[in-house]
């Protein structure tokens, strides 16, 4: 099972590592999205959040650090779910569904990222 956990948890990992790398790769972008969503200091948020996705992927994927990783993306996803996603203030049927999926993966994967957070370290097979 040692196997299945190191593979699970690399797959997990750079699920938030590559989304870490499309916060840096489309500052601009994101920022827009950001400001239209009222977060204040847009472009400082979408940089330090991509370094939280970064650093908390790499961190599960590895093994190191994974408490302070998971935490981390917790820290993100949560707040994420509220504020990026909150599909309840959209009016249109499709927009509507489009930010609940958001918000709904959001939550499903900081449950997961939770119960990471119950696995004894250091965990097997990693870094740390």
């Amino acid at each position: 099972m040692d196997w299945a956990f190191l593979v699970g948890r690399i797959v997990f990992g750079l699920f938030f590592v590559f989304n870490g790398i499309n916060h840096f790769a489309n500052v601009r972008t994101l920022s827009m999205y950001a400001a239209s969503k009222g977060v204040p200091a847009p472009q400082a948020a979408v940089i330090v959040t991509g370094i939280m996705l970064l650093l908390g992927g790499a961190s599960v994927a590895t093994g190191y650090q994974p408490v302070i990783g998971n935490l981390l993306l917790i820290i993100f996803l949560v707040p994420a779910a509220f504020w990026m996603h909150n599909f309840w203030a959209e009016t249109d049927p499709m927009a509507r569904a489009n930010q609940m999926a958001h918000f709904l993966k959001n939550l499903a994967l900081a449950g997961a990222a939770l119960a990471l957070l119950g696995v004894p370290t250091p965990w097997p097979l990693s870094l740390g």
